[in-house]
């Protein structure tokens, strides 16, 4: 109801006429006054919807409570409370308080770091104040605003249509349509009919969260932030997010390890109950162990991973919009790129003005500026370079009195640009474009000052002309004229066009693409162009950069293919070339239903829907609003190096996290055979229940470390992805060993030092004691690496100052009487004599078992 509501006021202020409009929102076509517009900003508030808005500190504190491991500690607390077992409650409640703490202060200092660097990134709108045109940041458009829009522009707000000059919008995002939509004002005259219409199908009516992909126009900001149709909407979905295999990853790791607690805890109960006749001690006994299993850190050593890794990539001048597009980094296979700018310099250079038959011609590169200069809508590379070519060579125009009267925006379906100038009073339009979009609406040739009509030989001597031109590594521009009679043009008026020539530009290719690609492509990432270029021209420069391209596709060879066709195609090929926007996302998306994970780099306008299909949308600061708002990942340096670290430290950081996950449940298995023998032929407890809490407390705070560990080279070679199959086999060939070594420990010292009797049992559990938390601490050093540990491969500084804080609390606690506050034994001497070698077999053994994994999953 809320939905239909806004829309239908939109819709009733939509069709009244713009005077009535400026007097009830009280502005004028000059715009708002300064004071009048801070008035209002601090009436409506700041032109964001929810999804924008960011979370307050008790919020972002309850989430980090809502996490599965902490609910389940909470739960036990309360327990352990209810039955009087405070040192229970004690310890179990600084774990809580550890892992929430941590997850909140890293996931508010994330939010922190993320609204500075959106503010460093932060999109713009062109209004109208006090009569001047002023650049503003969106969040300050406020409802009276008068806002102008270009090719490229984010529509900030709701807002109705004054004028407009072939202004096509990209509604996809609202209406799901993938057709722009030509938006014109409404007259006087078609008021009426449009009466009945919804509002998102009135053509004066402009919504948030669109965008302009060709033309120009000014709107009336009708309304702002949560007010408008796209704010309802973003409330509505906020929290909706697809979830990535990452995310989906981590949701089974910890399924599986909730069942493992559920499924554990009332067989220890029951048998503890069955063996030892005390309910209580087996109550309390059983929670230590379901607490013992419950990775409380993992959601904060995931945030710590991704955190770290955003750090790192900021330093490397990258922005990370969504952390888990770290993981994504690292995941990626294939990463599909515009050319212009990415893996060439993104420094166009006029090169040459010719004739139709390649000879320099003056009067081509004088039309050529006059389009350039006299246009008003998105100004490219090319425009520039014309401009600053012909500044620089200090020309003069051979025409006086030139004045503007008109022009058709570029855009990316007819790929052209026309101007209409009045030179020397004569009403002229000139138009330029691409060379085949060109040829469609072009009948005449300029030959010595001469019109002729196009011949199948004169097309043929053009072509030849392109040819070499292209060969040399130059993409090449038609320029056109014809005389017109109206002081108004349309898409229309571009007919029976008069060629002058080609201007042919050079964007030669970075000589750090070539080493950024040979490493990408060592480290398993295809990288394939898509590009709306011409095809000879993209050739020359993927063989500059070393990607192969011997074969290509078209955009036209796209069209007439089907799915299955495409995708056997885009697997094999690295080059496609004069693409619309809509076949790059269809690639892309293609690619990714065969289980690649597709990153996409570019910067351009006609990128967006390719940046929002990929796993990894990759842009660039200077990029448009709508191709930065499209991306996840933001470049302040237009690199393919840049980006070459950013997988490398995807990688690293997905590695890190596989280690705590990896080890947990391992360890977490393993312990399910210990204490299930244990219980069964032990006369006591191996282990008292605050014994076990604090044991479980030191090791998760040594893990903190891990974000910070090193990474073997090796594993960075190639993407990284969840591999669950894999997971499980480890946790069922690891585990064990910790549990061989358990059960050596136990008969240790139940046969050889004869802790088998009730009053001896408190020394036996400090035996296991020092023993478990030794073990598992030293199991990170051997399972961090593939490598012989300490040997070829050594943990970080970081880690090594954990262990040795691990040896240091463990020895204070089992050699002095600190101990005795949690019923821990000095041990005898010669206990500590066996205690290496138990150690050391421990090592060794994993080690081999770790080999034994390894051979069986290549």
């Amino acid at each position: 109801m809320e939905k239909k509501t806004k829309a239908f006021e939109l819709q009733k202020l939509a069709l009244q006429a713009p005077e009535q409009l400026f007097g009830d929102y009280q502005t004028t076509r000059e715009g708002l006054g300064t004071a009048d517009a801070k008035d209002r900003l601090e009436t409506y508030g700041m032109n964001i919807v929810a999804s924008q808005k960011p979370l307050p500190a008790w919020k972002i504190w309850l989430n980090a409570l809502k996490d599965p491991f902490v609910i389940v500690l909470i739960l036990l607390a309360i327990v352990s409370f209810i039955t009087n077992d405070i040192e229970a409650v004690v310890v179990m409640s600084l774990m809580v308080i550890c892992s929430v703490s941590i997850s909140f202060y890293q996931e508010y200092t994330s939010q922190k770091t993320s609204i500075n660097l959106r503010e460093m990134i932060e999109n713009t709108a062109a209004v109208i104040r006090e009569g001047e045109r002023q650049e503003i940041p969106m969040d300050e458009i406020v409802p009276g605003d008068i806002v102008k829009l270009h090719t490229g522009d984010m529509i900030p707000a709701d807002g109705v249509l004054l004028d407009s000059n072939d202004l096509f919008i990209n509604q996809s995002s609202l209406t799901g349509e993938s057709l722009p939509v030509e938006k014109l004002p409404l007259t006087a005259d078609n008021r009426a009919d449009n009466a009945d219409k919804p509002a998102v199908d009135l053509p004066n009516l402009l919504f948030m969260g669109t965008d302009v992909l060709s033309g120009q126009g000014t709107i009336l900001i009708l309304k702002t932030g949560k007010d408008t149709f796209f704010g309802d909407i973003a409330k509505s979905a906020t929290g909706s997010k697809a979830e990535t295999a990452f995310e989906i990853g981590l949701k089974r790791v910890s399924s599986l390890l909730l069942k493992m607690i559920a499924i554990l805890f009332p067989i220890v109960f029951i048998l503890n109950v069955l063996t030892k006749h005390d309910v209580n001690s087996a109550f309390f006994f059983a929670i230590a162990v379901a607490v013992g299993l419950t990775p409380e850190m993992l959601p904060m050593i995931v945030n710590s991973n991704l955190a770290k890794g955003a750090q790192k990539l900021a330093k490397e001048k990258v922005i990370v919009k969504k952390l888990s597009a770290i993981q994504n980094l690292g995941a990626m296979d294939i990463l599909c790129t515009d050319k212009t700018g990415t893996i060439t310099e993104d420094r166009v250079v006029l090169m040459h003005y010719v004739d139709p038959f390649g000879n320099e011609n003056e009067d081509v590169l004088n039309y050529a500026y006059l389009n350039s200069k006299y246009q008003t809508g998105w100004r490219n590379l090319m425009d520039v370079a014309v401009l600053d070519y012909f500044d620089s060579k200090k020309k003069t125009l051979p025409f006086a009195n030139v004045s503007k009267i008109d022009e058709i925006p570029f855009d990316f379906s007819r790929r052209r640009l026309s101007v209409a100038l009045s030179l020397a009073g004569e009403r002229v339009m000139i138009t330029k474009g691409a060379v085949e979009e060109m040829a469609e609406v072009c009948s005449s040739v300029l030959i010595n000052g001469e019109k002729v009509a196009l011949t199948p030989d004169l097309i043929e001597q053009m072509k030849a002309v392109n040819v070499k031109m292209n060969q040399d590594g130059m993409r090449v521009i038609t320029v056109a004229q014809k005389t017109i009679d109206s002081d108004v043009i349309h898409i229309a008026d571009e007919n029976n066009l008069t060629i002058l020539g080609f201007i042919g530009f050079l964007d030669p290719a970075k000589a750090s693409a070539i080493t950024a690609i040979s490493s990408l492509q060592a480290h398993g990432v295809t990288v394939k162009v898509l590009t709306g270029d011409n095809a000879i021209v993209a050739q020359k420069v993927c063989a500059d950069v070393g990607i192969d391209a011997e074969h290509y596709l078209l955009g036209s060879d796209i069209d007439g293919m089907s799915d299955a066709e495409l995708t056997e195609q885009a697997e094999k090929l690295n080059l496609f070339a004069k693409l619309n926007p809509m076949q790059k996302e269809r690639v892309i998306g293609l690619l990714k239903q065969k289980d690649h994970i597709v990153g996409f780099m570019g910067d351009g306008i006609n990128d967006a829907p390719s940046l929002r299909t990929a796993d990894v949308g990759i842009s660039v600061d200077t990029a448009a609003d709508i191709t930065k708002d499209a991306s996840t990942i933001i470049l302040l340096e237009k690199s393919l190096q840049v980006l070459e670290i950013g997988v490398q430290e995807g990688r690293s950081v997905f590695i890190n996290m596989m280690k705590y996950i990896k080890i947990t449940l391992s360890s977490n298995f393993g312990n399910v055979f210990s204490i299930l023998i244990a219980s069964a032929f032990l006369p006591f407890l191996p282990m008292l229940s605050m014994q076990l809490l604090v044991q479980n407390l030191i090791y998760d705070v040594a893990q903190l470390a891990i974000p910070w560990d090193n990474v073997d080279q090796e594993e960075i070679e190639k993407p990284v992805t969840w591999n669950m199959k894999n997971l499980l086999n480890f946790t069922f060939l690891i585990g064990p060993v910790s549990s061989i070594f358990d059960i050596l420990t136990f008969i240790l010292l139940y046969f050889g030092f004869h802790y088998n009797t009730i009053a001896s049992q408190g020394t036996f559990q400090s035996g296991w004691f020092i023993v478990g938390l030794i073990t598992q601490t030293l199991a990170l050093h051997i399972l961090r690496t593939k490598k012989v540990p300490f040997i070829k491969s050594s943990a970080s500084i970081t880690v090594w100052v954990a262990t040795i804080g691990v040896f240091v609390i463990g020895g204070v606690l089992s050699l002095t009487s600190i101990g005795h506050f949690f019923d821990l034994h000095l041990l005898p001497v010669t206990y500590w004599l066996i205690f290496p070698f138990i150690i050391i077999g421990y090592l060794i053994t994993l080690q081999f078992a770790k080999m034994i994994y390894q051979k069986s999953s290549e």
